[in-house]
């Protein structure tokens, strides 16, 4: 699609690529080594994906992660998300998946992950089961 960001995966910020997908750096990282995962296709929603562009993204990501691990032995965890549409933050309407590495520290308390995109609802107390 013209004028699209995520249509050229043929320039310097590639890192990898796979058969339906190709992974490159966040413009915007919330972390060192925040990564995105993009299909080539252009595609505005995960949930219009085939199941071959799933398969190959989730080998990506995995690839990626395992990547990030090796140059950057401080990371400790990792966040993936995908914002589908307007009203849950897509601003880009060229599928992407996140990959956010995380350390120890980053913030106060992590406790809710991705909840964290309602910040009211991120921490939580876990309540205990009804008899």
């Amino acid at each position: 699609m013209e004028d699209c960001l995520f249509c050229d995966f043929d320039n310097d910020e590639l890192i990898e690529e796979g058969q339906y997908c190709y992974a490159r750096r966040d413009g915007y990282p919330v972390s060192e080594h925040h990564s995105l995962v993009i299909p080539k296709r252009h595609v505005a929603s995960y949930f219009d994906l085939d199941e071959d562009e799933v398969i190959d993204m989730h080998r990506m990501v995995v690839q990626m992660k395992a990547r990030i691990e090796s140059m950057d032995k401080t990371v400790s965890g990792f966040n993936v998300g995908v914002n589908v549409g307007r009203d849950a933050g897509q601003s880009v309407f060229h599928v992407h998946m996140h990959l956010m590495p995380r350390r120890k520290g980053d913030i106060d308390n992590p406790q809710g992950g991705v909840r964290g995109v309602i910040p009211a609802k991120r921490t939580y107390v876990r309540r205990s089961k009804s008899p």
